[in-house]
């Protein structure tokens, strides 16, 4: 698996529900796209799996107008590891299947 470490603020998606969000770095997220270029799924979309603190959870991470991926954060990972909004998340996001 190829991974990567990094640390970015949790943001909620404008709109209704209760979606979170962290934005992958552009380096990062230009990479991610070099890799998977043909192989994305729906959306544009790339299945990690990810570790903040003590959790692991598989998921996709979706491409956003700016280039950059973004990272869901479901509920269950943000009350396991005490997650603020605007609070920094420190994760490693690995690729599946690559």
């Amino acid at each position: 698996m190829t991974g990567y470490r990094f640390t970015a603020p949790l943001w909620p998606y404008p709109g209704e529900g209760s979606w979170y969000f962290v934005t992958v770095p552009e380096d990062i997220s230009d990479e991610i796209t070099d890799l998977t270029e043909g192989r994305r799924r729906g959306f544009g979309s790339v299945r990690v799996t990810v570790t903040v603190g003590t959790t692991t959870w598989q998921t996709s991470v979706f491409p956003s107008k700016t280039g950059t991926y973004m990272l869901p954060i479901k509920k269950l990972v943000r009350t396991a590891e005490d997650l603020a909004e605007g609070g920094p998340v420190e994760a490693l996001l690995e690729l599946v299947d690559f």
